[in-house]
């Protein structure tokens, strides 16, 4: 299994569409902070990250200070921040002044439509809760406005289809179809993920930039696939096919810390997972995820999470297991 692969396996995702749009200009929609929202769209979510997805018209984002930025049908857009926005039909509109945020998330997904009668956009928006270790190393390094284009991809053209059929379902009485509309959300933030990952750029940083290279990104491949070995950094390098001083510096300069390090992070990651959905006892945790002794899991773990594996795992409401 691939390392973005592997990585979203253990990612503990709930995601949803909340809102279709239906927007004629002169328009302008505000959308709050992920912050504001995370309260209403999914309570206790550690992180919570928004996206919308254009089906038809045009319109412009914008986000505080920066350049507005136009947006055409196909484009998809995640606020990796969680940052308050505007959507407009131009830029420089007052926001509409509607309904108040938990009176449109009372029904899911809430039908908006309104506008000046002019040129006609359509969207949805929806959002991904998920552990705030894993959005860092997922996100770290996008912009805040991250857009790509998934019309005309084999894959978004189909996440498109699903969509308009999914919401189409959501209007009906028929059972299935939230859960059907969250997996598509779900769908949609990982191809955006994927895409981006596949798409050249300059100056690009972060675990998806880590991974589009080929010395980083085999290295990650091998602690992605093979955690319990006992890595070091010259069996890194080899795998890698580079030198140690090649391996250390492209890893630190991508992804932002030193090989081993990630590492370490990673089987803690694992390790709180199987904390949180398994039942097995600390010391076959330990072996898995390649501490030698579940005493030196322990304090790394500690070290980490603030708080001993078996105190944690009761925090997840899962019984401690010796």
């Amino acid at each position: 299994m691939d390392a973005l692969s592997e990585t979203l396996r253990i990612v503990r995702l709930v995601s949803a569409i909340f809102l279709q749009g239906r927007f004629s200009a002169p328009w302008c929609y505000q959308s709050p902070s992920a912050d504001a929202a995370a309260p209403l769209l999914e309570p206790g979510a550690e992180r919570v990250v928004i996206f919308h997805l254009i089906t038809d018209g045009e319109c412009h984002v914008e986000l505080g200070d920066a350049p507005p930025l136009h947006l055409v049908a196909g484009d998809a857009v995640l606020f990796t921040q969680g940052d308050a926005h505007r959507m407009a039909s131009t830029p420089g509109l007052p926001p509409a002044q509607g309904a108040r945020l938990d009176e449109v998330l009372a029904r899911r997904p809430r039908r908006l439509a309104y506008g000046g009668g002019g040129a006609r956009t359509r969207l949805v928006c929806g959002y991904l809760a998920c552990d705030a270790r894993l959005a860092r190393l997922l996100l770290t390094g996008l912009p805040r406005v991250l857009r790509v284009h998934v019309r005309g991809s084999e894959a978004g053209d189909w996440l498109e289809a699903s969509l308009r059929y999914a919401l189409a379902q959501g209007r009906s009485p028929q059972p299935g179809a939230e859960g059907l509309l969250a997996k598509l959300a779900e769908l949609l933030f990982i191809e955006v993920l994927r895409l981006h990952m596949n798409t050249p750029g300059e100056g690009r940083s972060g675990w998806l930039a880590g991974m589009g290279d080929p010395v980083v990104g085999a290295a990650l491949q091998g602690m992605h696939q093979q955690p319990a070995r006992a890595w070091t950094l010259d069996e890194l390098a080899r795998h890698a096919g580079s030198s140690r001083s090649v391996l250390a510096e492209r890893f630190q300069r991508l992804v932002g810390s030193a090989p081993m390090q990630y590492l370490t992070q990673w089987r803690l990651l694992l390790a709180a997972n199987l904390l949180r959905h398994s039942s097995d006892q600390l010391s076959r945790i330990a072996e898995q995820v390649g501490y030698q002794t579940d005493t030196a899991l322990s304090r790394a773990f500690r070290r980490e999470y603030g708080a001993p594996p078996a105190a944690w795992r009761r925090s997840q409401g899962l019984p401690a297991r010796r």
